[in-house]
């Protein structure tokens, strides 16, 4: 169950280099340790590009948590901080332990923890999210989190490296919006399936990329998703401001304008 697939090493070639081969070898090692560490007892394997995900259960009343297990520390590190940052917020998953090190993060179950992309969603409960997310307004000392033009080059490269063209003009529009405009904590990967039906219903945010810049990025997926037209963007984007203290109409337009060609 630990050991990693060849299709998920494949895919981790890609992102992280012919290296990742000798993490994948010693995966199964570091589940073991941390499982003992932690008082876990792996029932499950999964995971998504940069990450496998372990479905595990820990202590006497068998509680669900999820050990999860990057190639890249920074990526454990940036998350964890972020996390932490948003440990007071019921609308983000919570963290409980960390090995950044050894690119470990246990994080507790959201139940029911259905993707909100299999259930659809409405605007208030999306605003209810964003203003939860914009809560930590400020970097900490010596944060591990880089700016959110870092974060924009690397979407814009990794299009790039899949053969996409004529993003140009998007990426220079993007990079402009992303060098100014508020600083908040930005998730950074907020989309319909890093999303999940949380207790009462609230929708909870997983899988965070985080930086520190504009927070009106983390709408634009949401806004642009099934949106028939330019006009029908507008009024949604009109209708989301209204709803979400501090959230520009002019900058989210913006930032769909450089970013659609990487949606969908």
């Amino acid at each position: 169950m630990v050991r990693v697939p060849p299709e998920v090493r494949a895919r981790f070639a890609v992102r992280f280099g012919a290296g990742v081969a000798d993490w994948c070898d010693a995966l199964p090692a570091l589940v073991r340790e941390l499982a003992g560490r932690w008082g876990l007892e792996v029932v499950a394997a999964g995971g998504g590009g940069t990450s496998r995900v372990f479905r595990c259960v820990r202590g006497v009343g068998g509680a669900v948590v999820w050990l999860k297990l990057t190639p890249e520390p920074a990526i454990a590190r940036e998350e964890a901080e972020a996390l932490r940052a948003w440990a007071a917020v019921p609308s983000v998953v919570p963290l409980l332990a960390a090995d950044p090190a050894a690119g470990a993060l246990l994080l507790a179950d959201v139940p029911p923890g259905t993707p909100v992309r299999r259930l659809g969603w409405s605007l208030p409960e999306l605003a209810a999210l964003l203003r939860d997310l914009r809560s930590p307004a400020a970097p900490e000392e010596e944060s591990a989190l880089r700016p959110l033009a870092d974060r924009v080059g690397f979407v814009f490269d990794l299009a790039g490296r899949r053969g996409r063209t004529g993003l140009a003009a998007h990426r220079a529009a993007a990079l402009e919006l992303a060098s100014g405009g508020p600083v908040g904590l930005v998730h950074g990967d907020l989309h319909p399936s890093n999303v999940l039906s949380g207790p009462g219903g609230r929708l909870v945010a997983i899988d965070p990329r985080p930086s520190w810049g504009d927070p009106d990025f983390d709408a634009v997926d949401w806004v642009l998703a099934g949106a028939p037209g330019p006009e029908a963007l507008r009024e949604r984007i009109a209708a989301l401001a209204a709803l979400v203290p501090g959230l520009s109409p002019e900058r989210l337009h913006a930032w769909c304008r450089a970013l659609a060609p990487l949606i969908g």
